[in-house]
């Protein structure tokens, strides 16, 4: 029986309703338009138009992010491609499952520098898991197989983006259609087990360790091992530090939660860390941004480590133990493998040192401290809203005061700190989870980054809000300026922004302006009462605060300094 032949941009469609994509995040151009006029008819896949292929790519991260699907981006060949670029990047240094469509010229023509032609296998190469050029008449034959392939590559192993470039006449003419075996594959692989002689080694040395510490990662979000986390570390009375990426894997309120180390993190975390004879580090990849001067880190520790990606391991912390394998799967086996441990004098040190080194801040100038807007925020939403943040000081305030008591509620660019993330992932983060609060928590000198992307939350009337917090400053920049650049501020100076609030009304959007702190739970109440469109929120906030607790780069946690205030109060 002959194989059924069928339009190559309907067998991609058709891999889209087999993968379970309700919705994608794409901009048309020419080399596109055959997969466009397929999903004209396509009843079961929405498509949103962002306003830049950068923002499509953003909100098909955070989409993935806060559902735990595969995000879906596309865009056209040339420019459109090259704008995805950032977002990829963006993906891929935090591990998060997206596949990109992009059009490519007509398969004779590759390689000959056509109009819109870029090379965008070759650019996209280091910063995507995998990436396809389908256009040899070999990889023609198998296109829908390719196409699952890259869903699997995406959401399988280590997460990371995934790119499919698609020639015009690729998309536009017959393939043959086969049906669904995932096992058949070119790059399926079974999961991989954790060695039962690892595991009991790495009880035992829990069993004896003195001043053991659990370092969780962004991996402990993929696996979704988030609940296993939370058993091994009561079992064993283990106090938890996350990273920037696991916010929310262990309950910010529970007792043996403490926080997030590192440059911006608590001090009592870090310390934990520096001071720890044991890190059971889990879905984590010892980021500098944690470990300051690897020579100075937690220099009496030894080191239980588990990853899905055995790159990890050894990389850039020596293991005793290094497991590679699915963090839920290696950490439920820990459970049974390990004797429950009664919490000791450690435990108790952890809790004392916590309580004499909380987050501190001061709120007497004329205009209102910039944690305060955060801290009114959880106060509004009942800790209950998904946030995204843009990157620099916002971003510092937003992981230190809205602690958060589960997973996929917290999207934030780490590895590659995206200015203008937060806005577009809020597009994505909200298209994914209807029925929350989702809040970009934003600063003036980031929200401007894809500004452009309110007509789209307009058009598709989602009821997102931004928070700007407006110091008419670049944030970090001139935090770093004043503390290692004797106040040499030089190009961070935003005044001349734009007036928010009219801004955002011109899109279509609700704007509103807050300056007396007196009135940020009323205008942030008013903020969530709208629920058909975005809401801009424009804060005036102190021009000069820095984000404290801080170890300056390169450093440890010897260097740490406090908020100044904490040290003239002893």
């Amino acid at each position: 029986m002959a194989q059924e032949q069928i339009p190559g941009a309907q067998a991609l469609l058709r891999v889209f309703e087999e993968e379970n994509v309700d919705v994608f995040f794409g901009y048309p151009g020419g080399a596109v338009i055959p997969i466009y006029d397929a999903l004209y008819d396509a009843e079961h896949i929405r498509s949103v138009l962002p306003r830049h292929e950068q923002g499509a790519a953003h909100a098909a991260d955070g989409y993935a992010r806060v559902t735990g699907k595969v995000g879906v981006c596309m865009a056209t060949s040339g420019p459109g491609a090259c704008n995805l670029i950032t977002g990829l990047a963006t993906a891929y240094m935090d591990s998060v499952p997206m596949v990109a469509v992009t059009g490519q010229v007509k398969t004779h023509l590759v390689g000959t520098d056509s109009f819109q032609e870029a090379d965008t296998t070759g650019i996209t190469m280091p910063i995507t898991k995998h990436n396809y050029l389908i256009k040899e008449p070999q990889e023609i034959e198998r296109l829908p197989d390719i196409c699952r392939e890259a869903f699997y590559l995406a959401q399988n192993g280590r997460p990371g983006p995934v790119l499919l470039d698609i020639p015009f006449d690729v998309s536009g003419g017959d393939v043959p259609w086969s049906e669904r075996n995932i096992e058949a594959l070119d790059g399926y692989e079974e999961p991989a087990v954790p060695d039962e002689a690892d595991i009991d080694r790495a009880a035992d040395m829990i069993e004896s360790a003195e001043r053991p510490v659990m370092m969780i990662g962004g991996g402990v979000v993929h696996a979704a091992a988030h609940d296993e986390i939370r058993e091994l570390a009561e079992k064993c009375n283990i106090c938890v530090v996350h990273t920037l990426m696991a916010k929310g894997c262990m309950p910010e309120s529970h007792e043996l939660s403490m926080g997030m180390p590192g440059m911006h993190g608590m001090s009592y975390a870090s310390y934990a860390l520096q001071h720890s004879d044991l890190m059971i580090v889990i879905g984590a990849r010892f980021d500098d941004r944690i470990t300051g001067d690897l020579t100075r880190f937690a220099p009496e520790a030894s080191v239980i480590h588990i990853d899905i990606d055995p790159a990890e391991i050894d990389k850039v912390r020596e293991a005793n133990v290094g497991i590679a394998a699915d963090a839920k799967i290696a950490t439920h086996e820990l459970i049974q493998a390990v004797s429950a441990r009664e919490p000791g004098e450690w435990e108790e040190h952890l809790q004392q040192f916590k309580a004499d080194h909380p987050l501190a801040y001061t709120d007497d100038e004329e205009l209102m401290a910039p944690q305060l807007v955060v801290e009114k925020l959880y106060e509004v939403t009942g800790g209950e809203a998904v946030l995204t943040t843009e990157v620099g000081q916002n971003q510092m305030w937003a992981a230190q005061y809205y602690p958060l008591e589960e997973p996929r509620k917290w999207c934030t660019s780490g590895g590659l700190g995206t200015m203008g993330f937060g806005h577009p992932a809020a597009i994505g983060a909200q298209v994914g989870r209807p029925d929350d609060v989702v809040v970009d928590i934003a600063g003036d000198g980031s929200i401007q980054m894809c500004m452009q992307e309110l007509t789209t939350g307009v058009i598709e009337r989602l009821p997102y809000k931004i928070i700007i917090l407006n110091n008419s400053y670049l944030g970090m920049v001139r935090q770093w300026q004043d503390m290692f650049f004797s106040r040499r501020y030089s190009g961070v100076d935003l005044t001349g922004n734009p007036d928010f609030v009219r801004l955002a009304e011109a899109h279509g959007a609700v704007g509103l302006r807050c300056k007396d702190r007196e009135k940020v739970v009323e205008t942030l109440e008013q903020a969530m009462e709208v629920d058909d469109r975005p809401v801009m929120v424009d804060f005036a906030v102190a021009k000069e605060q820095n984000v404290f607790p801080f170890i300056p780069a390169g450093k440890s946690f010897e260097d740490l300094m406090e908020f100044p205030i904490a040290e003239d109060s002893e």
